[in-house]
């Protein structure tokens, strides 16, 4: 049915429309796969979400299996397509801190990805997936000893090195055991991503990478990226593989990486003339973005690639070099639109709010906010109150003829800022033991996730073929309570 545009809101940022159905699933947010029954509930391959909030509880973490596999054999296949006369093809490393478990590890790995990981947990999960070291990397800037010695270990394919001093400490871990790490070095090119400032990763002004700037090192003339080259060429100890990059996170233009990988092309090529070595792999990082409100455009894979290969293309073919092996990481792009998050709807409250600054004639006028309170919150998803991300809803249990109300959906911590939707239009008639769907909840939501106010972290179900599993368990209180040694357990 069309909502009438009198319902909306003044209090409404500007990209928010009012749906036109509350009760269509617009289609960029979705895992495919998820559809609306003929009782109005939201289904994922048939299994509807009461069923799975019956045998699983709420808040829970829904994921399409057969959705997340397409997505990675979309890259896959669109990468090598767009690569092939270039290098070969590419290697696609899933960004395992997106989210990982055992379950994606092996799916990872049966779709012919790679898995970049960023700590030794992650490596552990790896290791249980029986995921084969040579198609692992390691990241992170500040990798303890045991990290790497657990890289060497797992005769890692890549450790992917941030700093002068960490790369002499793999090479010094190395030597001491008699072997040699395969490393490449991440670079700092400059190129700002659009993106919030907190998930822009290669200005200068930050913790990762090592610097592409003249000035950043104390030996006169020599970026600390070129230091770096130069340090790794002199250890035996070392086998340099190549550059790394990664400019940021939820990028929809593909410009950035074109600069960066010009940017770094033009570095291998230089390198290449002054210290007569050959870095044969390039990796040119994430970052790609999703639709998490339907104002979001991300581009598809083959897009993205070829865009990716012709400046590569063209680039090598000025610079007159054997073009390296390229390989790209996505996390999110693979596994965010993948899974929604079911809540069930608790307190709900309407508090009246000044029209917003600029409205003129508009003084003591007030709007209605409806705030519509889960039983999850930040705890499942940080990313609203680390970096003001914004997420849709909708009512998953029943379709809805009510009007149109602006809403604020929240968590149950306490917490101000415990926000899970900022504005959403949401049936005006959703009450108690309603069931809301927050899609585009696969990445970095489960991952960050926490105790705040010991609550147990929900659990992640995936869904293929109308049968849902565990893949993981959802915590219990007696689980946090096990941890906690200053009572004896009784």
């Amino acid at each position: 049915m069309n909502q009438a545009a009198d319902h909306a809101s003044p209090l409404a940022p500007e990209w928010l429309a009012v749906p036109g159905d509350l009760n269509e699933l617009q289609e960029p947010l979705w895992a495919a796969g998820v559809e609306k029954n003929a009782s109005g509930e939201v289904t994922v391959d048939g299994l509807s979400v009461s069923e799975l909030k019956e045998q699983f509880g709420t808040p829970l973490f829904v994921m399409s299996e057969s959705d997340f596999r397409s997505r990675a054999r979309a890259f896959k296949h669109a990468f090598d397509a767009a690569f092939a006369d270039i290098c070969g093809g590419v290697d696609v490393y899933y960004a395992g801190k997106s989210f990982l478990c055992t379950a994606v590890a092996s799916w990872v790995a049966e779709e012919g990805l790679r898995l970049d990981t960023c700590s030794g947990g992650e490596l552990a999960v790896a290791a249980r997936a029986g995921i084969d070291g040579s198609n692992l990397g390691l990241h992170g800037n500040n990798k303890s000893d045991a990290e790497i010695n657990r890289a060497l270990d797992m005769s890692l394919g890549r450790i992917v090195v941030d700093s002068l001093d960490e790369l002499e400490r793999v090479a010094k871990i190395a030597s001491s055991r008699g072997e040699v790490a395969k490393v490449m070095l991440r670079l700092t090119p400059g190129v700002h991503a659009h993106t919030h400032e907190f998930i822009a990763t290669a200005h200068e002004d930050q913790k990762f990478g090592l610097s592409m700037a003249e000035d950043s090192t104390e030996e006169a003339g020599l970026s600390a990226a070129e230091e770096a080259v130069a340090a790794a060429t002199s250890y035996a100890s070392v086998e340099l593989l190549g550059l790394h990059c990664h400019i940021g996170s939820q990028i929809f233009e593909p410009d950035g990486f074109a600069v960066a990988a010009e940017k770094l092309l033009g570095f291998l090529a230089a390198m290449q003339a002054k210290y007569s070595i050959v870095m044969p792999e390039l990796d040119l990082g994430g970052g790609y973005g999703i639709a998490y409100t339907p104002v979001d455009t991300p581009r598809p894979p083959a897009e993205i690639a070829e865009a990716m290969a012709a400046v590569v293309r063209s680039t090598c073919a000025e610079l007159n070099i054997t073009p390296p092996r390229i390989s790209i990481e996505p996390g999110r792009a693979i596994v965010g639109s993948t899974t929604f998050t079911l809540y069930e709807v608790g307190t709900l409250k309407t508090v009246r709010v000044d029209a917003p600054a600029g409205d003129e004639g508009q003084e003591n006028v007030t709007y209605p906010r409806r705030y519509v309170s889960v039983d999850g919150g930040m705890s499942d998803n940080a990313r609203p109150v680390l970096y003001d991300a914004d997420y849709s809803a909708i009512l998953a249990s029943r379709d809805s003829d009510a009007a149109p109300q602006l809403s604020r959906v929240v968590g149950k911590h306490c917490e101000s800022g415990d926000i899970v939707v900022r504005d959403v239009y949401l049936p005006a008639d959703v009450a108690a033991g309603d069931l809301l769907a927050v899609p585009g909840t696969g990445a970095y939501c489960w991952a960050l996730s926490s105790n705040y106010n010991y609550l147990a972290r929900p659990g992640v179900v995936a869904v293929r073929d109308g049968a849902a599993r565990l893949i993981v368990r959802g915590e219990t209180e007696e689980d946090l309570l096990n941890r906690d040694m200053g009572v004896a357990n009784v």
